[in-house]
């Protein structure tokens, strides 16, 4: 691939080095080109010396590389060259979706759109495409060998929550004995509930989920703070939970959602640095904040030789104001991001994870999501009276995100640390 890249680039070059030789036979020819051998060797050098010239041009100016860890997987020609997954755009699919949400008892009601009343089923046959690649279609009984005796854990709010449930519900399709995959406390599948494991006895599979919305420690008020701080998260300190995490293979993070005005201030939650009370600190250095405190536990307590970790970025959601009570659900995606393709949360998560010491993935999801106002829950959740345009049916989106997370899992040549 590399040297269909150079001489692609090479063509800029060909036509003034072919100008400057036939120049040179032109003005020559009679005293040196026919009359010397010396003639073929000056037209030698001179074409070794473009040829130089162009090398060294593509070496000091290379093209820009993505932030986006990439790896090695077919293009439409068959070689083998490194993508960016998350460039591209969403196209008709009529193999999707990959399962039906009806079939799958870990598949919350909430999710299930066409169950709870949504009639057109467009939304769930939409494909993501790379730019420069495909994403390989991946064998489910495969994937189940791959995945084998692992345990898989995803960390996060309720959109962690979304894709951990849309996993399961892909791999038991692989899966003959239904009965032989189950919740490992019987317990039914709800937001309230702060850790939840499915088991794939067959395949000694476990599927964690943690609920961890901040990835930080909450507490209570510190004595003589003001009587509007009614908790604190202690922007130092990882969430209490956290030794669940370090006995896993696969480690997802995610979020984000948690961390607005909204949901903290207006609730009476307030940053702690040590024992100090940060009343002034802005949501998006609290944040950094509190992702530093996260790599910084990643890097000291994870066997990163065992254990592959992620951390997905933002997912846009489309309210159409800012109170979050109006929620349009379209049949179609958009055809442009509409300026929803960046999130000071992503570019943080982004940040943080560069300057980190030990291999992470970052799932850099927000643009793929900003195209889909079509795939949200809207109405059609097990609360019809309460709209969301934050969450997405399943099947749907965060299935996407599964897929891109088993090709980097499946393919053998994973990068080992992300490329700047």
């Amino acid at each position: 691939m590399e040297m269909v890249f150079s001489f692609a680039k090479l063509k800029l070059f060909s036509p003034r080095g072919l100008s400057l030789g036939n120049g040179i036979i032109k003005d020559h020819c009679k005293i040196w080109i026919f009359h010397s051998i010396n003639g073929l060797v000056a037209i030698g050098s001179l074409t070794s010396f473009i040829l130089a010239m162009a090398y060294a041009y593509l070496y000091l100016f290379p093209s820009s590389r993505p932030v986006i860890r990439s790896y090695g997987i077919s293009n439409s020609t068959g070689s083998i060259e490194k993508c960016n997954l998350f460039q591209g755009k969403w196209i008709p699919d009529e193999n999707y979706p990959l399962y039906n949400a009806s079939d799958c008892p870990f598949a919350e009601r909430g999710f299930n759109c066409f169950a709870n009343g949504r009639r057109d089923r467009g939304y769930s046959k939409w494909r993501w495409k790379p730019k420069d690649c495909d994403i390989p279609r991946f064998n489910v009984q495969a994937v189940l060998e791959k995945l084998r005796g692992k345990r898989v854990v995803f960390v996060g709010d309720s959109l962690s929550r979304t894709q951990w449930e849309s996993l399961i519900c892909i791999l038991m399709t692989g899966v003959d004995d239904k009965k032989s995959v189950y919740e490992v406390n019987k317990n039914k599948i709800t937001k309230q509930i702060r850790f939840l494991g499915v088991k794939f006895s067959s395949f000694d599979l476990r599927i964690d989920f943690y609920r961890s919305i901040f990835l930080v420690q909450p507490g209570p008020a510190p004595p003589r703070a003001p009587k509007r701080v009614k908790t604190t998260l202690r922007l130092d300190v990882l969430d209490d939970i956290s030794k669940e995490w370090i006995d896993s293979d696969i480690l997802i993070f995610n979020s984000g959602h948690w961390w607005t005005p909204s949901k903290l201030f207006e609730l009476g939650w307030y940053f702690q640095v040590d024992k100090s009370l940060k009343l002034g600190m802005p949501i998006n250095t609290a944040f950094r904040k509190a992702l530093n405190t996260w790599a910084s536990w990643v890097e000291k307590k994870i066997n990163t030789n065992r254990t592959s970790v992620f951390f997905r970025t933002f997912e846009a959601s489309h309210w159409s104001s800012r109170s979050r009570k109006t929620c349009k659900v379209t049949r179609r995606p958009w055809f442009s991001t509409r300026g929803k393709e960046r999130s000071p949360i992503s570019d943080t998560i982004i940040n943080v994870v560069r300057k980190m010491s030990v291999p992470v993935t970052v799932l850099h999801v927000t643009r793929m999501g900003a195209f889909r106002i079509d795939a949200h829950v809207g109405t059609w959740s097990d609360n019809p009276s309460v709209k969301d345009c934050s969450h997405w049916c399943l099947p749907g989106v965060p299935d996407m995100w599964n897929e891109i997370l088993l090709s980097y899992l499946m393919l053998p040549n994973l990068v080992s640390s992300n490329e700047q």
